[in-house]
């Protein structure tokens, strides 16, 4: 009996210490700000409240901000989103990023969004592959043991009272990942109960059952109609909020606006918006989300004196002095600290750290001298504490990464005179780089590889360098986290904080992710070495595949500065026959070697992603030909086809919606539309016409595919087609040759079957249906157990040019160098 106790003690110990680890609060983009008054009362409110919400969906973008900012802001319970993926598989409205780099994007614009509704964020390992068309197929790629895994992990460690689903899992949801995701909160809200289930688990969490399960049933619109059936319950998510200024609507357009990368900008709703649940697993609600469950200090053994003193602190704030309400703050603290580390117990003493930090105005940051640094070098960081109150705060220890700083034994902190310390941190030459943790490793088809099980459900790494401070608030020691960032002072923007960064003494980025070679001669590779510390020199090259070779063998570098770049450039000779394979940059320098590239991405709503993956590049020899060498291209949205087409040796020349309207067209051979361009070119609607006329006139016109629902003009072509969401998901799917001797098929180059292998994601999407008889259908494809698909690729000959529409997925093909697609497209621009 008394070893089970100490068994369960364990795990309860374990569970709490891993809840708060499990934190996403230190994932923000500069030092935590201290509340405004309105926001501090809620805050104060919210500490009175012990309870949690899980939201479960399976992309960005696919939550309910509105009901997150209701959970958190209204009914003040702990409340996250666990997204399934990162909306890896999502198109980018805002650059060409794309797979992997879309992922990071979206999960910063997530992060970005959880701040402004006031959710936390997790993930699973699924990758997001592309629209999928059953969960059959979902979870066959997923892995549904591995994911399910992943879902029963996130209700353990967070311990969720209510989970409710953003879809049914029986299928409404239009997407397979959609009605996966269902499907896989629906088991795990069973199977986190159940000590059988996943066992391992259980080294680190306590089995955890949630009281039920609801599904949020859909309304996507203040004037969409409801159904509201018996034994629903529902919710106005238009309720305005007094402390905030805000109804939770207003709130979820701002959070739901982070989402830029998908195009999601969002209108501000007020007034009224009714919401439904239905109850699907768990006890039964009659009247509210959270019936039959206590959400006051009272759930808590011994809880019961923390919530009166919460009570009577929330009656006693005064928004012109809230420090005065610190000393009771501290007696609640205190009486938590006699509970134990129950989960529950450590959640709510960082909420009341963060409400003691605010009352008493208390900043703290840590800022490293330089923007980055290499692993077994010295930091310098700068650490300031502020107290911006009358109460007498005292700076007791400094350390960050387990390094101490001595500060003048208890420093005092008077009212709003900063307390400055300089440390230098000597960091291990094992340290890693800065990576998002779920890219460190290859993943599989479905699911990232994550070594590291207690990473499994963070939104993002840990930060590398995390500063503490430990200060005496009227006698009481508390212990204030921030990480450690980077500052400048943009003569634009202002102050401008970055995540501290470490990477690679040198790194090697080459120029293009993929080289064609469309014949036997060489092509010039440029690599761009870059000094991550000052004074490094060696040399640089290339590893090559067999039969590949590279002219010169090496070449050397000297850096003097830290920053410094110099380039150095190689003439590559591809193999003799066609085929495919890696090029991986090599920097030897000072006895080490590296092959890590630097890259980053940098948009205005989210932090600065700064990451250093391998050094690699495929290449691709092929046998191409084209008919066109001049090329205009009407750019869409994350578009890279242009520079594929140019190492095709094509002149390409990017068309403003000016040239288009004053340029003499007709010195292009073919015009291409690139992806969704007459989605996000509004102009292209006075524009067409002159576009159809230079066909007549005997020029080529390639339209990529775009959507529907967001058309700028219709028709697209000079004969009547409509745009259908019919697509091809599974890019392994046969394609068959409707008509063999059609000439997109036969010229210049001779298509066949095996130009099909090695698509990535899918083979098309948004095809044509219906259309009108005298265009010309030329493939057909389709899914597993469904009818041909014939609208991918349409052909028109009009006057004296031709029109081309295609749904196939060329804008992923040609930047992954599929030989086959690359050919098929260079017969596409070359159609007459």
């Amino acid at each position: 009996m008394i070893r089970r106790l100490k068994l369960a003690q364990t795990l309860a110990l374990v569970a709490a210490l891993v809840s708060v680890l499990f934190s996403s609060r230190l994932s923000v983009a500069q030092p935590t700000e201290t509340m405004s008054a309105g926001e501090l009362q809620l805050a104060i409110k919210k500490l009175s409240v012990v309870g949690s919400a899980l939201y479960v969906a399976a992309h960005p973008d696919d939550e309910n901000t509105a009901f997150l900012a209701y959970l958190s802001r209204e009914r003040l319970v702990r409340t996250a989103y666990l997204s399934m993926t990162r909306g890896d598989g999502g198109q980018n409205l805002i650059g060409s990023e794309k797979g992997d780099l879309m992922g990071v994007i979206r999960t910063q614009e997530l992060l970005a969004a959880r701040r402004i509704d006031g959710a936390q964020q997790f993930f699973t390992r699924a990758i997001d592959f592309g629209y999928s068309k059953t969960p059959e197929e979902t979870l066959g790629i997923w892995g549904k043991d591995a994911v399910l895994s992943d879902v029963v992990w996130v209700i353990r460690r967070f311990r969720p009272d209510v989970i409710v689903t953003r879809f049914p899992p029986t299928g409404e949801g239009g997407h397979g990942h959609h009605t996966a995701s269902a499907i896989l909160a629906e088991e795990a809200f069973e199977a986190a109960g159940d000590p059988l289930r996943f066992p391992e688990q259980l080294a680190y969490v306590a089995p955890w059952r949630p009281k039920r399960l609801l599904w949020n049933v859909f309304r996507f619109g203040a004037d969409a109609p409801r159904t509201p059936k018996p034994g629903q319950l529902s919710v106005d998510l238009g309720t305005y909020n007094v402390f905030l200024g805000r109804s939770y609507t207003e709130i979820a357009a701002q959070s739901r606006s982070m989402h830029k990368s998908q195009g999601f900008g969002s209108a501000e709703r007020r007034g009224t918006f009714i919401n439904d649940f239905q109850p699907r697993l768990g006890e039964a609600a009659k009247d509210d989300l959270f019936d039959g469950l206590d959400l006051s200090w009272n759930r808590i053994p011994g809880g019961q004196n923390v919530g009166k003193i919460l009570v009577e602190a929330e009656r006693a704030f005064d928004p012109k002095n809230p420090s005065a309400i610190v000393p009771a703050l501290l007696s609640a603290y205190r009486e938590m600290r006699k509970l134990g580390d129950l989960p529950d117990v450590l959640s709510k003493e960082q909420e009341l750290r963060d409400v003691i930090r605010s009352c008493t105005g208390l900043w703290v940051e840590a800022i490293a001298v330089e923007r980055s640094t290499t692993p077994g070098s010295t930091v310098p960081v700068k650490a300031m504490a502020l107290n911006r109150s009358p109460l007498p705060l005292v700076l007791e220890k400094l350390e960050v990464t387990d390094q101490t700083s001595a500060p003048p034994a208890r420093t005092e902190m008077k009212s709003n005179e900063p307390v400055k310390s300089e440390l230098t941190l000597g960091l291990p030459a094992n340290v890693e780089y800065t990576n998002p943790y779920w890219l460190k490793e290859h993943p599989g088809k479905g699911l990232f590889t994550v070594k590291d099980p207690q990473l499994i459900g963070r939104p993002d790494s840990p930060p590398p360098l995390v500063a503490r401070f430990t200060i005496r608030v009227s006698g009481e020691p508390l212990v204030f986290e921030t990480p450690v960032y980077s500052r400048i002072t943009d003569p634009v923007k202002g102050e401008q904080y970055r995540p501290f960064e470490i990477g690679p003494k040198v790194t090697v980025t080459i120029d293009e992710k993929v080289f064609l070679f469309p014949g036997a001669g060489p092509r010039r590779v440029r690599v761009t070495v870059h000094a991550g510390e000052p004074l490094v020199s060696g040399k640089v090259r290339l590893k090559l595949p067999s039969g590949w070779s590279s002219s010169p063998a090496d070449i050397p570098f000297d850096l003097k500065e830290r920053e410094d770049e110099t380039s150095a450039t190689f003439q590559v000779s591809p193999a003799s026959t066609p085929g495919m394979g890696t090029l991986e940059a090599v920097a030897d320098a000072g006895g080490i070697t590296v092959s890590r590239s630097v890259l980053r991405i940098e948009y205005p709503h989210i932090p600065v992603q700064t990451l250093f993956p391998l050094a690699e590049s495929r290449l691709v020899r092929l046998d191409v030909k084209s008919d066109a060498k001049d090329i205009g291209y009407i750019m869409g949205s994350g578009d890279d086809v242009p520079g594929i087409l140019r190492q095709l040796g094509l002149n390409v020349t990017l068309l403003s919606d000016d040239d288009l309207e004053a340029m003499d067209l007709s010195r292009f051979r073919t015009i291409v539309a690139g992806v969704r361009a007459y989605n996000t070119r509004p102009r292209l609607k006075q524009l067409q016409k002159r576009l159809l006329d230079y066909v007549q006139a005997g020029g080529t016109l390639v339209v990529q595919y775009n959507t529907s629902n967001e058309l700028v003009t219709d028709p697209l072509g000079p004969y009547p087609f409509k745009i259908s969401r019919e697509r091809v998901t599974v890019e392994e799917a046969p394609v068959a040759f409707l008509n063999p001797v059609h000439p997109l098929v036969k010229q210049p180059n001779r298509i066949v079957p095996a130009d099909f292998s090695d698509w990535v994601q899918e083979r098309g999407l948004y095809f044509a249906e219906p259309w009108d008889p005298r265009y010309e259908t030329v493939l057909s494809s389709h899914d597993p157990n469904e009818t041909e698909k014939k609208g991918g690729l349409l052909y028109a000959h009009v006057g004296k040019g031709a029109f081309v529409y295609t749904g196939y997925s060329f804008f992923r093909q040609l930047p992954a160098g599929v030989p086959g697609a690359i050919r098929l497209f260079a017969n596409l621009i070359s159609a007459r």
